[in-house]
């Protein structure tokens, strides 16, 4: 463990190597993957089994954490005619490195997504305009990802979308910082209110007035044609943005949610899924 927390100390340091920037924002440096795999439950809410994708492709201390933590998870049973049934779903969730005083990291899970239903239970993408990477972002090198929330209306167009966190992969001062993540957040929210989707065709939401979704929208520079990044497994270093309060999103739905616990280019609806009851490290 100590061999491991002393490779992201070096990590955290050659990400904040990649631009000047403050010590105060150098400190808020964390590293994370973001995990995917399946998930099956009993009925009365229990784990009853999980796997995670690939999981020979990742370090031991975090495959140490998913064993200590997901199999003592619980949910919200799921019902059929009113019976609690097993139930499975797709899950992704992230794993995160935080800096914890002077020499020492906390390593935890931090936000996790589960599942969408059936087919057809959730709105899906019809239409989707790419978002322009901004000119003056890439001329700097600029990268991070940014996390819509949108409310779809009955006729699948966007009624309302928010750029919910900005988390940014260079280094700056709060101020440029801050300006990098509106530029990215301007241009993803300009695509974002083109967007069209195709509303539930069954389920619980299908009669619903509107549906809320999170999608996040990564931009990330390309060297020699390569996509920069690193591969599922691997540490990413990044700054957290601020999480913005959403007006029609109320405190009790942004709590028991994450706003960066899905793959770039994936859709959640945030009513569909499992739903924990217990916390994400420990019960």
């Amino acid at each position: 463990m100590k061999r491991f927390l002393m490779g992201l100390l070096c990590l955290l340091l050659s990400a904040a190597a990649l631009a000047a920037g403050p010590s105060e924002v150098s400190k808020r440096v964390q590293a994370s993957m973001l995990l995917t795999g399946k998930i099956v439950v009993a009925p009365d809410g229990s784990v009853r089994s999980y796997a995670i994708d690939q999981p020979e492709k990742l370090p031991p201390a975090v495959n140490g954490l998913i064993a200590n933590n997901v199999p003592r998870w619980k949910f919200e049973p799921t019902l059929l005619d009113g019976k609690p049934v097993a139930a499975e779903a797709k899950m992704s969730f992230r794993v995160v490195v935080k800096p914890v005083g002077t020499g020492n990291f906390s390593i935890s899970i931090s936000g996790a997504e589960f599942g969408q239903g059936n087919p057809g239970e959730s709105i899906s993408f019809k239409d989707r305009v790419k978002p322009v990477y901004p000119p003056e972002a890439a001329h700097a090198r600029i990268s991070g990802t940014v996390y819509l929330l949108l409310r779809v209306g009955r006729h699948g167009q966007v009624a309302d979308a928010v750029a919910e966190q900005v988390n940014m992969t260079v280094l700056g001062s709060d101020a440029e910082l801050e300006r990098w993540r509106q530029l990215l957040a301007k241009s993803a929210l300009r695509a974002a209110r083109q967007w069209t989707f195709n509303p539930p065709t069954s389920g619980k939401g299908v009669d619903a007035e509107y549906w809320l979704a999170r999608v996040p929208v990564n931009f990330s520079m390309r060297i020699d044609g390569m996509l920069q990044g690193k591969s599922y497994g691997q540490w990413q270093a990044y700054v957290p943005g601020p999480r913005q309060p959403v007006p029609w999103f109320d405190d009790k739905q942004m709590a028991s949610t994450s706003a960066d616990a899905l793959p770039d280019g994936d859709i959640q609806q945030v009513d569909q899924g499992l739903r924990l009851t217990s916390p994400l490290n420990g019960t």
